[in-house]
């Protein structure tokens, strides 16, 4: 049986599953069920300083995305942090892991950006015996409106000072979370490592609206008539996170730097991409929030057959592997050439595979197999863009075989100097430097 425990940054769960901080963690009834039903740690829904008590509107909050089947592609939120007294909050974490010392236990922290409210509530927070803290510097409305969330970590230099306060007040290992809502991700990445950050979470929440109601012209939710944007999560946004996963493994700067992915992870497969991209941990939300705790039953199982399959031991062992893989297009091999095959015993004669090449792409299928209906590749017209692939509904009838070293314009070999965008013909700045 592979070993799925892990150890980050000293903080030790069972495994690589943690629930994100959000509604399902916003209190230890529900904790104490995630624990239950399997799950290796959580992050405890984001906290803030005491005072006066947030205030979250009494009516939907959610707004949804969904696939022509009405699965649920993509959640809208536009929920604050906790609105629990901080105090009660604080109590509830120390009884969780008093009762649950091996499951790890994160603290979400978002206070107003000056030293003093950091350097107050840190110490509280320790004294429940939580693991580590993450600094919600990611949440895109609401709190943003206010100074704090994504307005912070849009700036690196206000991530870079937060991160080195929190240092210097708690030997907790700190943890931040970064917004996507910006240009490039490396470069809060890069301030939250200068200043100390034992390790980075992402991505947050997508700035967004799902929708607009047609009978009364409100963004979805509408309260009272009025909408307000908010933050974007679940399986639609997985491509992002695993790009910006990614950028912060394959940068110089932040490569060693540990990260706990988050992003529309809804099963074992999903978590086990994102830790090919080097992530130690990996953070669930909306798949809970859609099929409820439990899910991590077949995430578990999933994961640990896999590794069983491929022969690794440890989360470890295959962390990070697909990282040297990540390349700019400059350095692809242009001589790699591709050409689709359609297996005529799995084709159902749909035709979209035809339709979309003749429409969008490269007029490269055939209509006609000696006057029956049926579907063929034209090879000198395909040039592999894989996009009958992509809307075949059939699983593997249509398949790219690799023909080495031709060129698909022309159907004739490609010098090997050629192999990528940096010296080939076709490349501008080659001719420019030639015309010098």
């Amino acid at each position: 049986m592979a070993d799925l425990s892990i150890n980050f940054q000293g903080i030790k769960s069972p495994n690589p599953f943690w629930l994100a901080s959000a509604p399902p963690t916003d209190k230890a009834y529900n904790v104490i069920r995630a624990f239950e039903a399997g799950w290796g740690g959580v992050v405890w829904k984001t906290l803030g300083e005491e005072g006066p008590p947030v205030v979250n509107v009494n009516g939907p909050r959610y707004g949804a995305v969904y696939g022509s089947d009405r699965r649920l592609l993509g959640l809208n939120n536009i929920e604050l942090i906790t609105d629990r007294p901080l105090q009660t909050n604080l109590k509830e974490i120390a009884e969780v892991k008093r009762e649950w010392p091996d499951r790890a236990m994160i603290v979400s922290l978002m206070v107003p950006c000056e030293e003093s409210a950091w350097k107050e509530i840190l110490p509280m927070v320790e004294n429940t015996g939580a693991d580590g803290i993450e600094l919600n510097f990611g949440c895109p409305h609401g709190m943003s409106e206010r100074g704090m969330g994504s307005a912070v970590g849009q700036v690196p230099e206000y991530i870079e000072m937060v991160t080195r306060w929190c240092k210097e007040t708690t030997d907790m290992p700190v943890i931040v979370k970064l917004t996507p809502n910006i240009t490039d991700i490396r470069f809060p990445a890069r301030a939250a490592h200068q200043g100390g950050a034992d390790a980075v979470s992402l991505i947050n929440t997508i700035n967004s609206i799902v929708s607009v109601d047609l009978d009364n012209f409100a963004p979805v939710p509408t309260i009272d008539g009025k909408g307000s944007h908010g933050g974007f999560c679940g399986p639609a946004v997985k491509p992002i996170a695993l790009n910006m996963v990614a950028e912060i493994a394959r940068d110089a700067e932040t490569a060693n730097l540990p990260i706990s992915g988050i992003g529309g992870i809804t099963n074992w497969r999903d978590a086990a991409e994102f830790i090919a991209l080097g992530c130690s941990s990996v953070q669930v939300c909306t798949a809970a929030m859609t099929y409820g705790f439990k899910i991590v039953e077949e995430m578990i199982e999933g994961l640990s057959d896999w590794m069983d399959e491929k022969g690794y031991s440890s989360i470890e062992e295959f962390r990070g592997l697909a990282v040297p893989n990540m390349s700019d297009w400059q350095y692809l091999n242009l001589n790699y050439v591709t050409k689709a095959v359609i297996n005529q015993d799995l084709c159902i004669k749909c035709g979209r595979c035809h339709i979309v090449c003749e429409d969008t792409s490269h007029q490269a299928i055939s209509q006609t197999i000696d006057g029956a209906r049926g579907f063929e590749v034209i090879d000198e017209e395909c040039v592999g863009c894989n996009l009958c692939v992509s809307v075949c509904p059939v699983e593997d009838c249509i398949s790219m075989e690799q023909i080495s070293g031709i060129d698909p314009r022309t159907n004739e070999p490609v010098p090997d100097e050629y192999a990528n965008w940096t010296t080939h013909p076709n490349n501008p700045s080659v001719h420019n430097e030639a015309a010098e």
